[in-house]
């Protein structure tokens, strides 16, 4: 099937140094664009971003420091990703939340005029999440073949939920995936340390991931300057930060765990 275009349309993916839009880099760009013909030419570079690629976001895209040493700068080859997507609209998965807006900003880092205001943009995510609602509803119909009466009243949620949960079991029993070493496994199980595993995204400290485990089982900073730095190493050397998240407009179970973390050190 032939795309009806009026102009080119670019797909692109990024894989970067982590989540944060305003502080994070990529390392790695994929282009297809396809051309008013539906003919497409591709372009992917590594990138060197300037700053460490933390160990557990290497784990998930498998590029490593080290891969990227000796690649160009975003600032070194962004005058040629300009000029492949000039006058292109453009696309991607989840694009509009995340790609798009870290495009922008290393762009305007490299300080090129990147400017979106005659180019229209087309997330696939958003396209598949209209048509194949991942909602509680569309799992009960899924899961459990019937529709679900009395949505959003909390009973009727919850029991819903409920059912859902046995039926996941019961229907990915035995199904199993091929990790990226090759090796086959069953992900779901009845057995909750498991699932509790497979459906925690990081080991977090507190309840809104602000303060999170690394590989050392170490409480360390999940936003801001001092991501990715321990919280005893901030507060060592930055005391005053410990009163600017307490006077910060931050959830109190995070001031709790902090403060623990804070007490502990005195000890």
């Amino acid at each position: 099937m032939n795309l009806n275009l009026t102009k080119p349309l670019a797909f692109f993916d990024l894989e970067t140094t982590g989540i944060n839009i305003g502080l994070d880099r990529i390392v790695e760009i994929s282009i297809v664009r396809v051309n008013i013909d539906n003919s497409t030419d591709i372009l992917t570079k590594k990138i060197n971003p300037t700053i460490p690629i933390p160990l557990a976001t290497s784990k998930i895209h498998g590029i490593y420091d080290k891969d990227v040493v000796d690649s160009p700068t975003f600032k070194e080859i962004g005058g040629q990703l300009f000029q492949f997507i000039s006058n292109c609209d453009l696309a991607g998965f989840n694009s509009n939340k995340f790609d798009v807006p870290l495009l922008a900003e290393e762009f305007l880092r490299a300080e090129i005029d990147f400017d979106l205001k005659n180019r229209k943009l087309i997330d696939v995510q958003n396209i598949f999440h209209i048509m194949e609602p991942r909602n509680l509803t569309a799992a009960y119909k899924f899961y459990c073949g019937k529709p679900l009466e009395n949505a959003h009243s909390a009973e009727a949620d919850t029991v819903a939920t409920y059912e859902i949960f046995k039926a996941q079991l019961k229907h990915y029993e035995n199904t199993e995936l091929i990790d990226d070493k090759g090796n086959a496994y069953s992900p779901v199980i009845n057995d909750m340390n498991v699932l509790s595993e497979l459906t925690t995204r990081f080991k977090q400290a507190d309840l809104s991931s602000r303060i999170v485990y690394n590989e050392n089982d170490e409480e360390i900073f999940n936003f801001g300057k001092h991501k990715g730095k321990t919280v005893k190493e901030v507060f060592e050397k930055e005391p005053g930060y410990y009163g600017w998240m307490m006077q910060g407009d931050f959830p109190l179970y995070t001031k709790k765990i902090i403060t623990q973390i804070r007490l502990s050190m005195k000890k």
